[in-house]
């Protein structure tokens, strides 16, 4: 790595952390690669979840009874 690291406590469920071991030794990383993997993608999908509601954020609001009507209307239900 490149960059200096952090450490960290983690605690797991034993049963997770028996996974996480398996997969280690099967994918060739380091538990705390896979680690950084899936949270780096937890964190990239906020991120874009967090982009979409700012793309949104000007859209009408619609009530569910509204939404269910449109849907009727439109023959969708």
């Amino acid at each position: 790595m490149n960059t200096p690291t952090k450490r960290s406590t983690i605690y797991f469920d034993p049963a997770i952390h028996h996974a996480l071991r398996l997969k280690s030794v099967h994918a060739g990383k380091t538990v705390s690669e896979l680690v950084n993997d899936a949270v780096r993608l937890a964190l990239c999908e906020d991120e874009e979840d967090l982009a979409a509601f700012r793309e949104r954020a000007h859209e009408p609001v619609m009530t569910f009874e509204e939404l269910l009507k449109d849907l009727k209307a439109h023959g969708k239900l």
